[in-house]
């Protein structure tokens, strides 16, 4: 069994070099006042104690289950089946959480990517939708809290969210959603008006907002790393730095090619590396889109951020490009936002969330960033996750198209990924039935794809103004 450390988090951080390995198109920067660093780690990173650094696969192996990314998806699955006893080993290319789970803006927001209850009426049964809609929020919400209270974890849970309307016409929206909330049996919501928020929202930009008391926020990487304690814990096998290169169907299992070794899976594989997750996939089906996105953390402020976010909770708004904060350790601003086609650099980057930084809050008068980082993830053509199950003989899991949203329920998926495996519940299957489309040549004209259509929607935006859509 490997023995590893629970997550640790640090009153505030450490400038020093990432234990990850640096990726093609996303990168790390921190202030140069702070440390002149080669391969820097972000906040997430260095807000946590040095962790454990895994094996490289050196050898064969066999197993039950070869869960494929050290990412949420991946290490809840791998968690939940060591739960239920089933033989499992995790295979990571780069480290643990180092990609997407590691590098998000860490809210916890109720839906489906960009399935929210409204979508869901108006896709499926009255019933399936209340099921589907309460997998995605009540039970998503309420497993990261089992979790946590199991494996005794400590990552930063806070409760509350705050989604803030940028245009009067975006609070009929808010209202809608949480009408539909409701209808589908789940109550936790409010709106308020612009006065209203103010005690919850120090800014001036919005015109009231829905306060929403079921999504939360949490430290996304001691997340990752809290679940891949657990599995460790439960007997589970880990190796990083331990690319696939091929997955084989045959008559007694699935092979699991690594340029170093061979894993048999004599029951099932979990595709669960997100974005690039099409290429390992038997079929040539291109159901999602790359883009990237960007996030920041200030230095400790001169102004409380009690003065700022006298609520504590987390704040999404609706413009069409929108902007995502909450505060952090020792007096810190996690701020981020954007989508874009093409990777921003890191100057571009600083200069773009800064300037969003200094509208929202004017009141802050000298505002510096010392941590800026850049994130890759995808999205579907309807919007709502794409699940899949496949294989002759072997259930292979894949899950992608997460659109930049669904830290809870990427846990809770992994969950039902388990259960499906182990035979307890259809959750997984009603997943799978969402229909997608392909996306034809996505991946590689999202450079120009993601631009036009984003011109698009900001001349709709423009014609009507009322209208909320958010990228």
């Amino acid at each position: 069994m490997q023995t590893i450390n629970k997550p640790i988090i640090l009153d505030d951080v450490e400038f020093r070099n990432s234990i990850h390995n640096k990726m093609d198109k996303e990168w790390n920067w921190v202030n140069p006042q702070r440390a002149e660093l080669d391969n820097p780690a972000n906040y997430y990173e260095s807000s946590l104690q040095e962790w454990h650094c895994f094996d490289t696969l050196s050898h064969d192996l066999e197993c039950d289950v070869v869960v494929i990314g050290g990412g949420l998806l991946g290490s809840s699955t791998a968690l939940h089946l060591s739960e239920q006893g089933v033989d499992t080993i995790l295979v990571e290319k780069n480290r643990i959480g180092s990609a997407a789970s590691g590098r998000n803006g860490g809210q916890l927001t109720p839906g489906l990517a960009r399935w929210e209850a409204e979508e869901m009426i108006q896709h499926f049964s009255t019933e399936d939708a209340k099921k589907l809609w309460h997998f995605t929020s009540t039970e998503a919400m309420s497993l990261i809290d089992e979790i946590i209270e199991k494996y005794d974890l400590s990552l930063q849970r806070k409760k509350g969210h705050i989604t803030a309307a940028v245009h009067e016409g975006h609070l009929i929206g808010l209202t809608q959603g949480a009408d539909a909330r409701k209808f589908l049996g789940e109550d936790h919501t409010q709106i308020v008006g612009k006065h209203e928020l103010q005690s919850y929202l120090n800014s001036d930009c919005y015109f009231g907002g829905l306060i929403d008391h079921l999504g939360g926020q949490i430290h996304p990487l001691a997340l990752t790393r809290g679940l891949i304690y657990g599995f460790c814990k439960n007997g589970g096998q880990v190796y990083e730095q331990t690319e696939v290169t091929e997955i084989q169907e045959t008559a007694d299992g699935i092979y699991v090619k690594t340029a170093q070794g061979v894993i048999k899976a004599r029951k099932s594989v979990v595709i669960a590396v997100h974005h690039a997750s099409f290429k390992l996939l038997s079929s040539n089906t291109q159901t999602t889109i790359p883009f990237f996105t960007y996030v920041s953390t200030t230095a400790p402020l001169e102004v409380d951020l009690k003065e700022l976010i006298p609520s504590d909770f987390p704040v999404y708004d609706t413009q069409f490009q929108i902007d995502y904060y909450r505060g952090v350790s020792n007096n810190r601003l996690l701020f981020g936002g954007q989508g874009t086609g093409s990777c921003w650099n890191p100057e571009k980057t600083y200069q773009y969330l800064l300037g969003r930084i200094n509208h929202v809050f004017p009141q802050l008068k000298s505002v510096e960033l010392d941590f800026v980082w850049s994130g890759e993830t995808d999205l579907t053509y309807n919007g709502a996750v794409d699940s899949r199950k496949s294989g002759e003989k072997f259930p292979i899991y894949a899950v992608h198209g997460w659109s930049g949203h669904g830290v809870a329920q990427t846990v809770r998926i992994g969950k039902a990924i388990s259960d499906d495996f182990i035979g307890h519940s259809d959750d997984f299957e009603m997943l799978t039935k969402i229909p997608h489309k392909d996306i034809l040549l996505g991946r590689e004209l999202a450079p120009m794809a993601i631009p036009i259509a984003k011109g698009a929607y900001g001349l709709g935006a423009w014609i009507n103004p009322g209208k909320m859509v958010s990228f």
